[in-house]
């Protein structure tokens, strides 16, 4: 039987205050929300099936712009009161102290907003509205006020790709939990947006790699690039990061960790794959995530072109969403790869460590932890452990990571003046 997704995708509307070029739900401005989309009551019921395939499963809450439904707060509610991590992924637009505070209370562990330059002209053209960038700085800001876990997500191209090492500096000084790069996949809208040329995609995600070794207190993550597992084998070996399964170690999570629900209640592998593996109108989601044929296929891939022969087939495997786009063929090769495969034989998935034991503090600290960060928390300091030689994980352990993440004077204020000024906005 397949795992549990450690990510479920829920697009709650198409309803969107902005009209971005790229966006794969074709979202954009609606009066109304559309009478298709699944009730407050459906989506009840969806997470009640979700939580019982583990309460250890990362919602997200996105659209569209989920800020518009009303019943965004009952519908995290009942979600974080199952045990889940709810995320909320938004262009930060319509964030404010008190909505902040409200998402909060609903049991809100974190806000993914979408910043794509920091030249507010760009962010604002890429976005389709004048004036955007200064309101999603708001936005941060009113996270930031609130100390609501932050993530920043940044969409490269061929015309954004120079600002790579900027935005995670910006990233950085918002106290940012990880900035989110995500490769543009030509879907929806996006199908006709020029994506990042080849030589450019792997110019990026080998600085974006190099950039994720160096970083501490912030990962940086590639999204949409499960290219990210083999250059990072290439650049370190023993890094934990390519000894990982899951959210942060490369490779196409669709279909396998991973699931998207439509705003229409259609399950999808990921949200950039227009196919649907049921209706939660017709099925219940935890039999469509055992026993749809298309998630069957993604667990058991028979890849075909450079994809199929390649010796990092079993670490990485191509992105399964860019092949269905451009030609319909769910195991084709991912032709934003520049690699070409050399002969030498597969190279088998690297399994993760053997685990390493735990005192009995440790363990009774990690037992206070939330059910939904409680696998981050023991890989993290199981690698930690590792990487000073030692062969048992202890509280001291848990408290220099908890040191090095929050400890010292905490993340000084974003500088945005500058970009502010450039907007015309005042602080």
């Amino acid at each position: 039987m397949a795992e549990a997704p450690y990510l479920v995708a829920l697009n709650l509307t198409r309803r969107c205050n902005l009209n971005c070029a790229h966006c794969y739900l074709d979202a954009g401005a609606r009066n109304e929300a559309d009478a298709a989309e699944l009730t407050t009551a459906e989506i009840r019921a969806l997470i009640d099936d979700v939580a019982t395939l583990s309460n250890e499963t990362m919602l997200v809450l996105t659209g569209g712009e989920p800020l518009l439904r009303p019943d965004l707060e009952l519908i995290a509610g009942h979600a974080a009161g199952l045990g889940l991590m709810v995320v909320v992924g938004t262009n930060g637009l319509a964030l404010n102290d008190r909505r902040v505070a409200g998402l909060q209370a609903a049991g809100v562990a974190g806000v993914g907003i979408s910043v794509d330059s920091l030249d507010p002209e760009r962010h604002d053209a890429f976005r389709g509205l004048p004036g955007s960038f200064v309101r999603t700085m708001h936005g941060i800001d009113a996270c930031r006020r609130a100390g609501m876990g932050l993530q920043i997500h940044f969409t490269v191209t061929d015309d954004t790709a120079d600002e790579l090492e900027p935005m995670i500096a910006f990233a950085r000084s918002c106290g940012a939990i990880a900035l989110n790069v995500f490769f543009l996949v030509c879907t929806g809208r996006g199908r006709h947006v020029s994506d990042i040329s080849r030589d450019g995609y792997d110019r990026t995600l080998r600085r974006l790699t190099r950039a994720a070794h160096a970083s501490e207190g912030m990962m940086i993550r590639a999204k949409c690039a499960p290219h990210f597992k083999r250059m990072a084998l290439e650049l370190d070996p023993d890094w934990p990061i390519t000894m990982a399964h899951g959210y942060e170690a490369g490779g196409c999570l669709a279909g396998t960790r991973y699931a998207r629900v439509t705003p229409g209640g259609e399950v999808t592998p990921c949200p950039y794959m227009d196919l649907s593996a049921g209706s939660l109108r017709d099925l219940r989601f935890a039999d469509i995530w055992h026993n749809a044929p298309v998630f069957q296929q993604l667990r058991a891939p028979r890849l075909t072109g450079r994809c199929g022969i390649c010796e990092y087939a079993g670490v990485c495997g191509g992105c399964r969403a860019r092949p269905y786009a451009a030609s319909g063929d769910l195991m084709g090769e991912d032709r934003l790869c520049a690699y070409q495969p050399d002969g030498s034989g597969v190279i088998p998935e690297i399994a993760p460590p053997q685990a390493i034991a735990w005192t009995s503090t440790a363990e009774a600290r990690l037992d206070r932890v939330p059910p939904f960060v409680r696998r981050f928390v023991r890989q993290r300091a199981e690698a930690f452990a590792r990487e000073n030689g030692c062969v048992a994980v202890t509280a001291e352990h848990l408290e220099m990571l908890v040191q090095r993440r929050f400890g010292g004077t905490g993340p000084s204020r974003p500088d945005i003046a500058g970009v502010r000024a450039r907007s015309g906005d005042r602080p």
